[in-house]
């Protein structure tokens, strides 16, 4: 029995949706499991790296730290006024650097 104009055309329109909607997004979601971009990237650890922080691309020391450069510079300023200084190898910028991106991240010691 031959389907009917309207049956042929709600078939059309589910292979349409199927191939324009849920194939790409099934592939963007294997692609997302199976191809892994890396996100550290740069090739500084330590202070250089925070240093690139400070000086580079301003949301992404948000990303990083979890705070805004002028607050991470309020930050600096007030452990400087309590007293803070640097240690013998570590700055206070880096030990900042480092307590927050453990709490942004939850990274266990």
């Amino acid at each position: 029995m031959p389907l009917a104009p309207q049956a042929r055309q709600q078939i059309v329109h589910i292979g349409f949706l199927l191939i324009n909607i849920v194939i790409p997004t099934i592939l963007q979601i294997i692609q997302a499991l199976y191809i892994k971009e890396p996100y550290h990237t740069s090739i500084l650890s330590g202070e250089g790296w925070v240093q690139e922080l400070l000086h580079g691309h301003p949301k992404r020391i948000q990303c990083e730290f979890g705070v805004t450069k002028d607050v991470f510079g309020h930050l600096i300023a007030e452990l400087h006024a309590m007293g803070y200084t640097h240690s013998k190898h570590v700055s206070l910028e880096e030990q900042l650097g480092i307590f927050l991106y453990i709490s942004v991240t939850g990274l266990t010691i």
